[in-house]
């Protein structure tokens, strides 16, 4: 709940912006360990790594403008302010896009390495909630829990009451999640479900927790946030996915 951690002179170290660094950091790492146990093209990581990075930055901003609409056609110098304002969904979407397009260009198999990289995708989410909750943003409802978080009033959360700690929430989730991928990865008998998981139960926690999130510049689709409309249509992907992952060749085990 402190973002600016250090300063050096003209330097500001801020918190969201150094967990969002370590995250990377950590999801690239992991994808390169992974590949050489997988025996994959390693060499493909670093710029496939690059593709999902701006593809995710360019969709998570496309769908925060989409959910400002209204906002932006009153007052279109919003479009300039590009370093605030992101949806994570459309994140998610985006670097999944890319790194489709990267595989297609370069002929790697993309459910293989979609299985491959999705569990890093989870293991920088939970490293980015964490800067969320040291900015303050994607903040919870007003909470009397003992759980509750009161923010300073620097933060982009409302400060002086106190608030569910949904980042916190969603980094443990986005942890755990992590850890079942990497463990079901292990027992996957065909390309393709590891993504569908990742997919499942981030779809299926995310839906739960936006009930419990108390910013309001997410936008809506009728009586659901974006996020949890969105949420739904992967859900029933995920599901797609899974069913129709569960005919296809099983791999060969060693």
């Amino acid at each position: 709940m402190h973002n600016d951690l250090l300063t050096i002179g003209p330097l500001t170290i801020h918190g969201y912006g150094l967990m969002i660094a370590l995250g990377i950091l950590a999801a690239y790492s992991v994808a390169v360990y992974r590949a050489k146990r997988h025996q994959l093209e390693g060499d493909h990581i670093s710029s496939l790594t690059i593709w999902c990075l701006m593809g995710g930055i360019f969709g998570a901003k496309l769908l925060y403008w989409l959910t400002q609409i209204n906002s932006i056609i009153q007052d279109p110098s919003l479009l300039l302010n590009f370093a605030d304002g992101f949806v994570v969904y459309g994140g998610i979407i985006g670097g999944i896009l890319a790194g489709y397009l990267y595989c297609r260009r370069t002929k790697l198999p993309f459910m293989q390495y979609f299985d491959l990289i999705i569990p890093s995708v989870a293991l920088a989410q939970g490293f980015g909630r964490i800067g969320c909750f040291l900015a303050g943003c994607c903040y919870g409802l007003e909470t009397s829990s003992w759980y509750g978080v009161v923010f300073p009033e620097d933060s982009f959360a409302p400060g002086g009451v106190a608030l569910i700690p949904t980042q916190l929430i969603a980094s443990g989730l986005d942890f755990l999640l992590f850890f079942v991928l990497v463990l079901f990865a292990r027992k996957k008998k065909v390309h393709g479900q590891v993504a569908a998981l990742y997919l499942l139960l981030y779809s299926a926690g995310r839906f739960v927790l936006e009930f419990y999130r108390g910013d309001l510049i997410r936008g809506n689709v009728g009586a659901l946030s974006t996020s949890q409309f969105i949420a739904i249509i992967l859900f029933v992907i995920s599901i797609g996915m899974l069913v129709i992952s569960s005919k296809g060749q099983k791999l060969k085990t060693p």
